[in-house]
């Protein structure tokens, strides 16, 4: 989100933002929820009973992880719901930047934790770790070191 824009009110830099927040949300919702239907069917697939005690685990936390990806970039969304036209649109747009950021957490881990899951099922052996701590590193650098290295180098120049 960026500063106001030339001749643009508080309200109206507000109601941009927030509605830049929605729509952003509405893509990573889209891609969560894709992983979460997966996940709920993987449990009732035939081969799953071969599935060792450390896939179960990887398993249980991509669930978890997905879950919790949803409900925080789904929640500002329905908090709009509630709070239309409640004049905490700014609060709203504070709070879901928050969620936003906590749901690409649990997302990270949801799609570092599927990815080793299928690994070690796949490969076997220790090397799922490589597959899954890639994924799990670029998340971390892409969506979170690499922009705070950005906002942080900002300031720095301003």
């Amino acid at each position: 989100m960026e500063g106001p824009q030339p001749g643009e009110s508080h309200k109206e830099r507000v109601d941009r933002e927030l509605t830049e927040l929605l729509q952003g949300l509405r893509v990573a919702v889209t891609g969560v929820q894709v992983l979460f239907a997966f996940l709920l069917t993987v449990p009732f697939s035939p081969g799953f009973q071969r599935v060792d005690t450390l896939g179960r685990w990887l398993f249980f936390i991509a669930l978890m992880g997905a879950a919790l990806a949803s409900v925080c970039f789904i929640t500002p969304a329905a908090q709009h719901r509630l709070l239309f036209r409640s004049g905490l649109k700014e609060r709203m747009l504070h709070t879901g930047n928050g969620l936003g950021i906590a749901g690409a957490a649990f997302l990270a881990v949801a799609m570092t934790s599927a990815v080793a899951l299928v690994a070690e099922t796949v490969i076997g052996g220790w090397q799922f770790i490589l597959f899954g701590g890639l994924i799990g590193l670029s998340a971390a650098w892409l969506w979170f070191i690499q922009p705070l290295t950005h906002l942080y180098r900002s300031k720095d120049v301003k």
